[in-house]
C-alpha cells in the first residue's frame, strides 16, 4: 500500500482515538423561574375574573306608545344631558292635542257663559259649578295633550355613553319599552359572581385591586361596593360589585377584569402571612411541599403547611421562611439536587396579552 496513504490512515486513527479520550461537554442548565418569599402587609386572599360595567345603566323608553320616526344616535355614542336620541311620528298626537285644544275654547266659553246668566240669576249656582268643574277637566286634558305631544321626544338624561340600541326606525313601540340604555361613565366598577363558600370571608376583606387583561399594567385601587344578599337560582353564586377608584381613560365598558381581593395584615411584617402561587406546590406522598433554591442553585425539596387555598395562591402556615427563593413553575420536572439557572420572576419579561 501507498505509505502516504498509510501515514494518512494512520493520523485519522490517531484523532478518532484523541477525540474518544475527551470529557463530553455539559449539558446546560435547565432555566426554572423562582421567585423570592416575602412577607407584605397586604396578602392576596382571593381573586375572581369580572366584567366592566357602569353602576348607573339606565333603560331608556317613550313615556307614550308610537311608531319610531328617527333615531338620532347608534351604540357605542357619547351623549350629553338633554341630547335628543330618537323620535316618534308626531301626528297622532298633533291631532289630539289639537282636538283637546278646541274643546278648552269651547269649555271656556261655557262657563264665561254661564257665569253671566248666573249674575242676572237664570241658572242656579250648581248649574254654574257643573260648568266649571267641566271646564277643569277639559283644561286638565288639554294639558296632558301637550305634554303627550312633547313625550314623543327621546332625551338623554344624564351624560353617557349609548350601550344598546332596541329598537329600529318604523317599529311601534309600547309606552315604557326599551328603546335604548345609556350608561354613565363615571362610575365604573366590576361586576363579579362570588362562590357562596367565599360569601363569608369576602365581608371581613377591606382593600382590593383590579387589572384589566387588555393591559397588564392597568391596576387601579377598588372597593366592594354592593355585595347581593340572594344566591342566583342558576349559578348559585352572589353578585358583587366592586368599585373602581379614579378610572381612566384605559378602563372601557365591557372590558374583561381581574379583582383581587386582600386581607389586612395589622401585626406587621413580622406576622404577615406567606403567600405562593399554586403552580409552586408539588406534592410529596399526599402533602404539599416546595423546591427551595440554595445557594448554590441547586433545589431541594422541603414540605410545608398550608393554611388555605385561594382562586391562584395557597397561604402558607409554616415549613418556609421570609427571604427564601423557590420555583414557581415547572415543579413536575426538577429531581433533588439538580442544579438550575435561576430566573427571576420580578426581572422575566411580561407575557404579551394574547399570546
Amino acid at each position: 500500500m501507498n505509505p502516504v496513504v498509510l501515514r494518512r490512515l494512520f493520523l485519522c486513527t490517531l484523532c478518532l482515538l484523541a477525540a474518544c479520550d475527551q470529557p463530553p461537554p455539559p449539558e446546560p442548565l435547565r432555566p426554572v423561574l423562582t421567585s423570592v418569599l416575602g412577607a407584605t402587609a397586604d396578602s392576596v386572599e382571593a381573586t375572581y375574573s369580572g366584567e366592566v360595567r357602569s353602576r348607573y345603566e339606565t333603560p331608556l323608553g317613550f313615556r307614550i306608545s308610537g311608531k319610531i320616526a328617527a333615531r338620532l344616535v347608534d351604540a357605542g355614542a357619547r351623549v350629553r344631558a338633554g341630547d335628543v336620541l330618537a323620535r316618534l311620528d308626531p301626528a297622532d298626537t298633533a291631532l289630539s292635542a289639537a282636538a283637546a285644544s278646541a274643546q278648552l275654547e269651547l269649555a271656556e266659553a261655557e262657563v264665561r257663559r254661564y257665569r253671566e246668566l248666573r249674575g242676572k240669576n237664570f241658572v242656579s249656582q250648581a248649574a254654574l259649578e257643573a260648568k266649571e268643574t267641566a271646564f277643569k277637566a277639559t283644561r286638565a286634558q288639554a294639558d296632558l295633550a301637550r305634554n303627550q305631544s312633547a313625550y314623543t321626544v327621546l332625551r338623554a338624561e344624564q351624560a353617557g355613553v349609548v350601550e344598546l340600541v332596541a329598537a329600529e326606525i318604523g317599529q311601534v313601540v309600547a309606552a315604557g319599552q326599551t328603546v335604548m340604555r345609556l350608561a354613565r361613565t363615571d362610575t365604573l366598577e366590576v361586576a363579579v359572581a362570588i362562590p357562596e363558600a367565599r360569601v363569608p370571608e369576602l365581608r371581613r376583606l377591606e382593600a382590593a385591586e383590579v387589572r384589566l387583561w387588555a393591559d397588564a399594567q392597568a391596576r387601579y385601587p377598588a372597593v366592594l361596593r354592593e355585595l347581593s344578599p340572594m344566591a342566583d337560582p342558576a349559578t348559585r353564586t352572589y353578585a358583587a360589585r366592586v368599585a373602581i377608584v379614579k378610572p381612566d381613560a384605559r378602563v372601557l365598558l365591557g372590558m374583561t377584569a381581574t379583582v383581587r381581593f386582600f386581607r389586612d395584615q395589622g401585626g406587621g411584617a413580622a406576622d404577615a402571612a406567606l403567600s405562593v402561587p399554586l403552580t409552586a406546590i408539588f406534592q410529596l406522598a399526599g402533602k404539599p411541599a416546595l423546591w427551595i433554591v440554595g445557594a448554590d442553585e441547586t433545589v431541594t425539596l422541603r414540605p410545608v403547611v398550608v393554611a388555605s387555598y385561594g382562586e391562584t395562591s395557597a397561604v402558607l402556615a409554616s415549613g418556609v421562611r421570609a427571604g427564601e427563593r423557590i420555583v414557581i413553575a415547572g415543579v413536575h420536572k426538577l429531581t433533588a439536587g439538580e442544579r438550575i439557572r435561576v430566573v427571576d420572576q420580578a426581572a422575566a419579561p411580561a407575557a404579551t396579552p394574547g399570546k
